[in-house]
């Protein structure tokens, strides 16, 4: 059953929702982190999320100690080894968890267990990941993918990432998404290997492969973010100035510019892997209390799809 953020889908809105659905079970990988540590009991206090954590138990305690939250509040299991604390948050997610979170481990070692054939997390569709972005110089909330798994990609994998990002953007209220593909020229050009990609996906879209979105491309970003860059280009779009996801050419490209816009344009911010059976919350161990907090309200609110 798909939520309704509200106009401009906040994220004052996303936690209100979360609060109103209920605690969940929110399993954590190497939960000995301090930023994830203050947010989980920011969301046992909002009755957004419940923490169960895999990772070294006296750090994680010792770290709880140390910013004043009770480590009794939580389900801690002794795994002090990052690959082992992966593997068995992800089989704990997959048998009795809501929704899964990335928590002091570098992101080649959680997508290893993620992606494993024996996680029960894969589903026939890959994984991308979704930056969800609320920005003080933009009228709504924005998503940018995939700039956290595919570093490789092909038509089909691109074609599965504006599915992920489209499904999420029904199921979060909007009901005909605008959809930027992002390049750095709006014209079909052999040497650019995503003109012609995009090409491709923006006829699907127009034949309605995609469900009711928007889909253009290819578009520069100045084009997918400004009316009058599009005026001023002679670009005719229905999508410039008002787009709601930007997918990028490259996993660099989206990363980039997510963070860029989080540091540099002071973005609120989350992060979720969809694709999988159960939501997976993603982000940099670089990441505020504040954006892991919004993280787990948005894999509350998935979990419940």
């Amino acid at each position: 059953m798909a939520v309704d953020l509200g106009p401009g889908g906040t994220f004052d809105g996303m936690l209100e929702l979360a609060r109103a659905k209920g605690r969940r079970r929110c399993v954590v990988a190497c939960g000995e982190d301090c930023a994830t540590i203050e947010a989980l009991a920011e969301a046992g206090r909002e009755g957004i999320a419940g923490g169960v954590l895999f990772g070294d138990e006296e750090r994680i305690s010792t770290i709880a100690a140390s910013l004043k939250v009770e480590p009794g509040q939580f389900e801690i299991h002794h795994v002090p080894e990052p690959r082992a604390a992966v593997d068995a948050a992800v089989h704990d997610v997959a048998a009795n968890g809501d929704f899964l979170m990335k928590g002091q481990v570098d992101t080649a070692t959680f997508l290893k267990g993620v992606l494993a054939e024996t996680s029960g997390l894969r589903d026939e569709r890959i994984l991308s990941h979704v930056a969800y972005l609320e920005l003080p110089s933009y009228h709504k909330a924005l998503a940018i993918t995939d700039g956290g798994i595919n570093a490789e990609l092909d038509l089909k994998r691109k074609i599965d990432i504006v599915r992920n990002a489209v499904e999420l953007s029904h199921f979060l209220g909007n009901a005909r998404p605008k959809v930027a593909l992002l390049s750095a020229v709006e014209r079909i050009k052999l040497n650019m290997a995503e003109t012609l990609d995009w090409a491709i996906i923006t006829r699907m879209g127009e034949q309605g492969e995609f469900g009711d979105a928007v889909i253009e491309g290819p578009l520069a970003v100045d084009v997918a973010l400004s009316a009058e860059a599009a005026r001023i280009k002679r670009v005719a779009s229905d999508v410039a100035g008002d787009v709601d996801i930007l997918v990028v050419p490259s996993m660099a490209t989206g990363n980039v510019l997510a963070k860029g816009l989080q540091y540099l344009g002071g973005a609120r911010a989350c992060g979720l892997v969809v694709g999988a059976r159960k939501p997976i919350v993603m982000l940099s161990r670089a990441d505020s209390s504040a954006t892991k907090l919004y993280s787990m309200a948005m894999g509350n609110l998935v979990s419940w799809k």
